[in-house]
């Protein structure tokens, strides 16, 4: 029995999820920060406006290094997706109401796991 074979277009697919996953980042991560930022009174239009301009910064970085990854070699590409998360993380640790040592400690922390999870998978997976 003979199956017909239907072309796959891997073109679509990767654009679509090109714009999917820092979208889908960007979203979550302004939402998160707009309710850091509404702590103990209800949402004003000040919350959400700096809720979707996080939202925002954080896609647009995200889908800017998802294009030019390729191009990177393993340890930067690490770096740059480290930095990137240590970055926004140790943001929104400041919106907590921590001072900015203790923020950037934090930062530097989760950019640090995120560096060393990153390289692991960068070397394994090509």
């Amino acid at each position: 029995m003979a199956h017909a074979a239907v072309p796959v277009g891997h073109h679509g697919s990767r654009t679509s999820r090109a714009w999917a996953v820092p979208l889908t980042l960007g979203v979550a991560y302004g939402f998160y920060a707009g309710f850091l930022r509404r702590t103990g009174r209800d949402v004003n239009w000040g919350d959400v406006l700096f809720g979707v301009v996080c939202g925002v910064i954080v896609a647009a970085l995200a889908f800017a290094l998802g294009r030019i990854q390729q191009s990177l070699s393993h340890e930067l590409r690490a770096a740059a997706y480290a930095t990137l998360f240590g970055g926004a993380m140790g943001y929104l640790y400041s919106q907590t109401g921590e001072s900015v040592l203790k923020s950037c400690g934090m930062g530097l922390i989760l950019g640090g796991a995120m560096f060393v999870s990153a390289f692991y998978v960068f070397h394994t997976r090509e």
